[in-house]
């Protein structure tokens, strides 16, 4: 489980194919505290860490998610959002985050607004993720407060500290990013379709 809340930028450092999945290594300066089998959002994407070498780990993406996730775009030196899970009795300042992107959507617009930024994100509607005005919904791992909600698009607004501390700066028009709808919504939807 975790909050959306990112920790850390870790750097992608090697990426090997193996048959159809992906062993991606990444550099962060909190590898030094993790153990192999734990749990880390890369990108919202929920993955175990599998090998600890110096101040890099590894983690492997198995075909499943690299179908329904960005991670197989990935390149060398790309920039990662990290967040290791959550503890019990910590604060959850984000939302409910399970680690398991539902879809990718693409970036058709990015806007300064005046010190802060506005992204626009077009999605396939027809996979029967929703958004809501003022809901919440997850991007790359960062939980975010949806505005402009529409049948298969929708807007959020990044303040600086976000921008600054997430790979959020390095997203443009044709991005393509993960998404990771609100638990709550996705049952209700569930529910009301029958």
């Amino acid at each position: 489980m975790f909050s959306g809340i990112i920790e850390a930028w870790g750097e992608v450092t090697n990426l090997r194919k193996e048959q159809n999945n992906l062993h991606i290594t990444v550099k962060s300066h909190f590898t030094s505290e993790l153990k192999i089998d734990q749990s880390i959002a890369h990108n919202g994407v929920c993955l175990t860490v599998v090998a600890i070498k110096g101040n890099e780990y590894t983690v492997t993406a198995i075909d499943e998610t690299l179908q329904k996730t960005n991670l197989g775009w990935l390149k060398t030196g790309d920039k990662i959002n990290l967040e290791r899970c959550m503890k019990l009795g910590d604060r959850l300042d984000g939302h409910i985050v399970q680690g398991h992107v539902d879809q990718t959507a693409t970036c058709t617009e990015v806007k300064e607004t005046n010190g802060s930024w506005m992204f626009t994100f077009e999605y396939d509607a027809s996979l029967n993720n929703i958004t809501v005005e003022k809901g919440s919904i997850c991007v790359n791992g960062v939980s975010l407060t949806v505005v402009n909600s529409k049948q298969n698009s929708f807007s959020v607004c990044i303040i600086p500290y976000t921008y600054e501390h997430t790979n959020f700066q390095t997203i443009q028009n044709g991005s393509v990013v993960n998404l990771e709808f609100d638990i709550v919504g996705k049952y209700i939807s569930k529910l009301v379709k029958g």
